[in-house]
């Protein structure tokens, strides 16, 4: 008996001593973990945890996190650590937009004019309250249909979010249809459809057969509080490209369903900031019920417009204020009608609900005004095309000199404007030679690229692309004839080239790569970056923050082109397996007559991978 008692004693304490083992390694294990899931940030100790408050992370959302993160080890005078994996976000955060997330505003208490809508301002978060994780499709997430399908419909699952459907039920913005979200054409304006309401503009102008580009002259549309993108899905047809532009505002993800649907579109708001174009960067802007009140701040965000315009430009405003008889809307039109002679616009065609201003041609009738006259010309010193993070001003922006005598843009009717010399091309002193020069070294570099993509890429799997370092432009050109646009963007440190890009009918925007994106999760199904990393590591900025981002931006199956010197392309090799990332082709040793010699081309596909929770729900 004594003897059967020892042995379940010391039974028990061998179990006990087992459990508090256990208990030890799981506490490393979780400690550890979470250490190595941190990120080292270069040159500093710091370490990131997950669940961080920028996350709205809390106890909860740290045990969800997946912190399997270990690490590989140190390579030889290689201060970061080499990760396995990378977390994954909390579900809760797969439509996060880091500069542009409302919860971050009120956890750094930023005192912000609501009446100014600064709060749909870019607002980019610390160092220590970035991410550092992957951000996980939506539960039962599936491939995009792809164009010109998608203009029509998309994946329900792809961005949950049904909402606009009942809220707009009367306007035709989008139908809920089983697993398909089925947009109409409609719009808050013309709930008959877009492709009737933009023949019904150019017939306002006398343009002929009714289409709006009037023989290519009309190419690049700004498209201001867009909804859902139905009007500039509707002018791609015509050989128009929009630029739609929306906040994340109450009518939530309208942004994100634009680019679902393969329709140009941008996060940005009129508010205190000059939005990221530069000055005569469209033919044609447009408001149809957008909600802007254009006579605040002495007619701040109609100034903004004028800037954007082109000589002859068009602004269509579809509102109220241009036919309604109350008394409000009467003051308002009685108003905005004296702001706009003061600017010199006129009246080009006034019809039913809408009305169309044409912007002069020459600097004549700014001359002509009385002196004091009310908006002022800007100060001479003012550089209408600086636009990364510059206040607007209430003031007019004359044209230059060569624009006042060449009494308009000077462009070529579209296409021809794609590959003619823009003429702003002397403000950065190039030559027509290097214009074209550049067009040609693209188109062949491009060529090499769909090469390298022909084996891993099935048709039509690519429309919406991102050019992350352009120069004038040539790689998107070099696209032209495939069913696909080009996002190019031009670094906010550099030459703005930007108006080149417009004027050979393209479109773009200024950004640093140091900070986010303006987008959803999962709007781009190819990214090109060329020479961004090395701009990067020049600037002293993360490169797992640019990847993590460049992640982000990506649709799942998409691709990503690098084309940067040897050593920093070989060095992001380490960081597939915690992207999740596979290899699909090198173009090593390519050459061409303007490629530097340590310049190599690798192509990446993102997986398409699911978190637990994902697939639960998905079942």
């Amino acid at each position: 008996m004594m003897r059967g008692r020892t042995d379940e004693f010391q039974k028990r304490r061998l179990i006990t001593s087992l459990c508090l083992v256990g208990i030890v390694v799981c506490f490393v294990f979780v400690y550890y973990g979470s250490f190595f899931g941190s990120r080292v940030q270069r040159g500093t100790s710091t370490l990131r945890r997950l669940g961080s408050p920028y996350l709205g992370g809390s106890e909860d959302a740290d045990s969800k996190q997946n912190d399997s993160s270990t690490a590989l080890g140190l390579e030889d005078g290689d201060s970061d650590v080499a990760l396995k994996s990378f977390p994954v976000c909390d579900d809760r955060h797969s439509e996060l937009i880091p500069c542009l997330d409302r919860h971050l505003i009120y956890q750094l208490r930023l005192k912000l004019d609501l009446s100014l809508m600064e709060h749909y301002e870019r607002h980019c978060p610390p160092a220590e309250r970035r991410y550092n994780c992957l951000i996980p499709p939506p539960p039962g997430y599936k491939v995009p249909i792809k164009w010109p399908r998608s203009r029509d419909e998309v994946w329900k699952a792809n961005i949950p979010h049904t909402h606009l459907a009942s809220e707009k039920s009367d306007q035709n913005w989008m139908v809920v249809r089983g697993e398909k979200i089925v947009f109409p054409g409609g719009g808050t304006h013309f709930h008959y459809g877009a492709d009737k309401y933009i023949a019904s503009l150019a017939n306002m102008l006398n343009f002929s057969n009714n289409n709006l580009n009037n023989e290519g002259r009309v190419r690049t549309v700004l498209d201001v509080g867009c909804g859902v993108a139905s009007f500039g899905a509707y002018l791609l047809s015509s050989d128009i490209i929009a630029m739609s532009l929306a906040p994340n505002d109450v009518h939530q993800n309208q942004i994100q369903f634009a680019l679902e649907r393969g329709i140009p579109a941008y996060l940005g708001v009129l508010g205190t900031k000059r939005l990221p174009y530069p000055s005569r960067s469209f033919e044609l802007a447009h408001c149809s019920r957008c909600r802007i009140d254009w006579l605040q701040r002495d007619g701040l965000l109609l100034l903004e417009l004028d800037r954007l315009l082109r000589p002859g430009g068009y602004f269509a405003y579809s509102s109220p204020e241009a036919y309604a008889q109350d008394e409000e809307d009467l003051r308002i039109w009685k108003e905005m009608s004296a702001l706009v002679e003061r600017m010199c616009w006129k009246i080009a065609a006034k019809q039913n609900q809408t009305v169309i201003w044409v912007k002069p041609l020459t600097n004549d009738c700014y001359m002509e005004r009385e002196p004091g006259t009310q908006p002022p010309l800007c100060r001479s010193d003012d550089d209408p095309d600086a636009v990364w993070g510059v206040p607007m001003e209430a003031c007019i922006t004359p044209y230059s000199e060569q624009s006042h005598a060449s009494r308009g843009s000077g462009l070529a009717p579209w296409p021809a404007r794609l590959t003619a010399p823009p003429p702003r091309l002397a403000d950065f002193g190039y030559s027509s030679e290097a214009f074209e020069k550049d067009t040609d070294v693209w188109s062949r570099r491009v060529e090499t690229y769909w090469n390298l993509l022909s084996q891993k890429m099935k048709p039509d799997s690519l429309r919406n692309l991102m050019d992350m370092k352009t120069n004038m432009g040539s790689f998107a050109a070099a696209l032209n004839e495939k069913d696909v646009w080009v996002m190019n963007v031009v670094p906010e440190d550099g030459a703005n080239t930007l108006k080149l890009i417009y004027d050979r009918g393209l479109i773009g925007t200024v950004h640093s790569w140091c900070e986010a994106f303006s987008t959803y999760p999962r709007t781009y199904d190819l990214l090109h970056a060329w020479t961004v990393l090395s701009d990067i590591d020049r600037k002293g900025c993360s490169v797992e923050d640019l990847l993590l981002e460049m992640d982000r931006l990506l649709r799942p199956t998409g691709f990503i082109v690098i084309r940067d010197k040897r050593p920093l392309v070989e060095s992001i090799k380490k960081y597939l397996p915690a992207l999740r990332w596979e290899a699909v082709a090198t173009a090593d040793g390519v050459s061409d007559s303007d490629q530097d010699e340590d310049e190599v081309v690798f192509v990446f596909q993102k997986t398409l991978w699911l978190t637990n929770d994902n697939l639960r729900d998905s079942e």
